[in-house]
């Protein structure tokens, strides 16, 4: 089977529809899947529901979309850096359901193997356990959490060999991989393609099993928050 790509864009062919759920990688600006991004926004998909850790700032990442008003619903932990974001959901127009991060990446791993649902402790006592179920084991309670099983994964990865083995980098391994594993399909992006073979068995962040398109492409080095020392 042929993995690769040659564009964003390409590589969406057939996938996309409005209302879908997509799992979407990245924490902070590291690793956003940014050429997918702008092939969705251009694509023109609609009433989409992103499962993500954050929702990059206004003019990167899921912020792209939040600007052109095609997402409807995000499903995230850190909601921060981003005022269009912030007015969407003051003014009613974003559904948002939050989730403690840990909880948020568990929930995506979840799915990827095939778990339905996990209790934990995390929000017990909180509005996020409100509407979910509660068991008791040792004296504590736990909250009954879903697996979310999206349509779509988009993720972004520094390296791939051609059979969809990733390699990812420093931060940028938060949550991609628990993203990528909960798609129906999965497409990802990386910076080099690299023949099947050449990468290390043991140096493998998630196995092609779980790969179904790849795009190699430039993408931006940005930093979402700088400080400096004064001179």
């Amino acid at each position: 089977m042929n993995k690769v790509y040659g564009s964003a864009a390409e590589a969406l062919d057939g996938l996309l529809q409005d209302g879908m759920l997509i799992a979407a990688g990245g924490f902070g600006l590291c690793g956003i899947p940014e050429l997918l991004l702008g092939a969705i926004r251009d694509a023109g998909t609609k009433d989409l529901t992103f499962a993500s850790n954050n929702a990059g700032v206004d003019d990167f990442g899921i912020g792209i979309l939040l600007q052109t008003r095609q997402v409807k619903k995000m499903i995230s932990s850190y909601v921060g850096e981003n005022a269009e974001f912030m007015r969407q959901y003051l003014s009613g127009e974003l559904e948002l359901e939050f989730n403690p991060q840990g909880t948020l990446a568990e929930r995506m791993r979840a799915a990827g193997h095939g778990i339905p649902g996990f209790y934990t402790k995390t929000g017990v006592g909180t509005v996020i356990a409100e509407g979910k179920e509660v068991k008791s084991w040792g004296g504590e309670d736990y909250i009954l959490e879903e697996g979310i099983f999206a349509d779509l994964s988009i993720v972004k990865a520094w390296k791939a060999d051609e059979t969809g083995n990733l390699i990812f980098r420093k931060t940028a391994r938060n949550f991609n991989p628990p993203a990528a594993m909960c798609g129906k399909t999965c497409v990802v992006e990386v910076e080099e393609i690299v023949p099947t073979g050449s990468l290390d068995p043991d140096a493998i962040h998630l196995p092609g099993i779980y790969v179904h398109r790849i795009i190699q492409g430039e993408h931006e080095k940005r930093i979402e928050q700088r400080t400096i020392r004064e001179g």
